[in-house]
């Protein structure tokens, strides 16, 4: 008996936004002078990142009298507070989870009656009564079915609600546990001009994400899985709540931070995974630079982050939902078969893997 991931479902909100239109935004919320603005320029050009979708609708905007989210006025006062950003995701994150578990559910065709656990991912809203709740009662679940929530743990969050399913299908085999990740991160978007918000705010996107896991020969089987905390990093990736939404603190330094923790665990990855005899990587693109220094910890051709890289120039960073855009991508490639390392990285400073299996 082996636990898998038989199909995953994506969402995501509106039309993309292209990545000049939000540097364009963020220019004038932090108010930059000329020298200022094309600083800020060179570092979204250099992200990696094409295009975001957002729940809000301000960033392309010609100017400040047609926003309907953020402040009618040219210095961005008053500010939105965290109030106000999590109105916006109580009345639109379910949108995206039922389009998320709509998709997946039908692929292969599974009656929403099947489903016998839900467990929703998100760091970026929570509210009670939840998402989950109003899911239930949009996909018409039964009323038992068990529901978890795993919230304000970071981009790595969806693989401990990965292997919080895994878990339930090896103690009830007959399960089927559906996994939903929302991550709406535009609404957490800073007006401060300080070195974390304009390498959180220069990243980050929204999207939801689905995830089927029952008994199953199909898909990507779950084999096994490691959770390290390298507390070197502690101070450099952090998640906390303020007025103004919730804060990022996100250090220029996390790329050579993973790039020396990977090193210090290659011994330990080798004796759990074989890591040399493996092909394929899903990595949680976090950023443009984490991937390049997680290729060079595990000298892995360009090839490896294919699709990582894809999901980063079209989505950007989604937080939690991210990992499970990079394995739809995979899972839709015939020329990947086989072992597939997963990993992903968070507050803490924390490195999850996941060893899978696509048949």
């Amino acid at each position: 008996m082996a636990s898998s991931i038989v199909s995953i479902g994506l969402a995501n909100p509106g039309a993309p936004i292209a990545q000049a239109s939000i540097a364009d935004f963020m220019k004038k919320a932090h108010q930059l002078d000329e020298l200022e603005s094309r600083k800020l320029g060179f570092l979204y050009r250099k992200s990696g990142i094409d295009t975001r979708y957002s729940v809000l609708d301000d960033f392309e905007k010609s100017g400040s009298s047609e926003f309907t989210f953020f402040p009618k006025s040219e210095d961005f006062e008053p500010f939105p507070g965290t109030k106000a950003r999590m109105d916006v995701f109580s009345k639109t994150a379910a949108d995206l989870c039922e389009t998320a578990a709509r998709s997946c559910l039908s692929k292969p065709k599974t009656h929403t009656s099947e489903v016998s656990h839900l467990i929703l991912v998100s760091c970026t809203g929570m509210m009670a009564p939840g998402v989950e709740l109003q899911l239930m009662e949009r996909l018409g679940l039964q009323d038992s079915v068990e529901r978890y929530c795993v919230h304000f743990m970071g981009c790595y969050a969806a693989f401990t609600g990965l292997k919080l399913a895994d878990k339930i299908v090896l103690a009830e085999p007959e399960a089927k546990v559906l996994l939903v990740s929302v991550e709406l991160c535009t609404l957490h978007f800073q007006k401060e001009y300080s070195e974390d918000n304009v390498l959180a705010n220069s990243l980050f996107g929204d999207g939801a994400a689905a995830a089927l896991v029952m008994n199953s020969e199909q898909g990507m089987k779950m084999q096994s899985y490691q959770s390290n905390v390298l507390r070197e990093g502690e101070a450099d990736m952090a998640w906390g709540i303020g007025d103004f939404g919730f804060e990022m603190r996100l250090s220029k330094y996390i790329p050579t931070l993973l790039d020396k923790g990977i090193q210090q665990l290659l011994e330990k990855f080798e004796h759990k995974y074989q890591l040399s005899t493996l092909k394929h990587f899903a990595i949680h693109p976090g950023g443009k630079q984490i991937l390049q220094k997680v290729k060079e910890a595990f000298q892995l051709p360009d090839s490896a982050n294919t699709h990582a890289l894809e999901v980063l120039s079209k989505f950007g960073n989604m937080s939690s939902s991210t990992i499970l855009f990079v394995l739809h991508s995979m899972m839709e490639d015939p020329a990947i078969q086989g072992k597939i390392l997963a990993m992903g990285f968070g507050p803490g400073l924390t490195l999850e893997t996941l060893l899978l299996d696509k048949q």
